[in-house]
């Protein structure tokens, strides 16, 4: 009897791997990698956007021509600079990781060299979903910026729509939010600095 039910124990698992059913772990991987398929579908293109959302009083971005250019693409790592008006200095860059994606803003100075605050971003913490994924603040963005040790980046792929850059600072009114329409692209700008 003893034996009987190990059997079942054994069985029982091969059993539902061989259902069809997919797993919750290969539904977020389906998840990912169908984000992953419509952000390299972008590659060698470049997009308009506007501004959506900014903090009341912040300038940055407002009246200036936003250009995101998906520039780089690897079976691992995708980079896109992002322009602002003449202000070539910053650069998204989107990687796969073992179990998720990382964030990483590669900010620099018209020399080419870096920014003294750069390299900050995170890792997805969840599934997130085949047009939306949530990249947490690291440990390294934490101890660089500590206001930004609750940030949240958020990027869209809408495949025929959008694009979006958001962030939302957790535990405040700070947000952006910047679309980027699709549907037509633009020729590509200028090279980024220091590439």
């Amino acid at each position: 009897m003893r034996s009987a039910s190990r059997m079942i124990l054994v069985v029982a698992p091969f059993l539902m791997a061989c259902s069809g059913e997919a797993s919750p772990r290969s539904a977020q991987a389906s998840a990912r990698e169908s984000f992953w398929r419509a952000l390299q579908d972008l590659c060698d293109q470049a997009f308009a956007g506007a501004l959506i959302t900014a903090p009341a009083g912040d300038t940055s971005f407002a009246g200036k021509r936003l250009v995101m250019h998906v520039r780089q693409c690897t079976p691992d790592e995708i980079r896109i600079p992002f322009h602002v008006g003449d202000d070539r200095s910053r650069t998204w860059i989107v990687s796969r990781l073992p179990d998720g994606l990382r964030l990483k803003h590669d900010h620099r100075h018209e020399d080419g060299s870096e920014d003294a605050i750069t390299r900050y971003g995170g890792d997805t913490a969840d599934p997130g979903s085949a047009e939306l994924q949530e990249f947490r603040a690291d440990s390294a963005t934490a101890a660089m910026i500590p206001a930004a040790a609750t940030n949240v980046w958020t990027i869209e792929v809408h495949p025929g729509r959008t694009f979006v850059y958001a962030l939302r600072r957790e535990g405040t009114d700070r947000r952006f939010r910047i679309e980027f329409d699709v549907t037509s692209s633009v020729p590509p700008p200028p090279t980024p600095w220091g590439y």
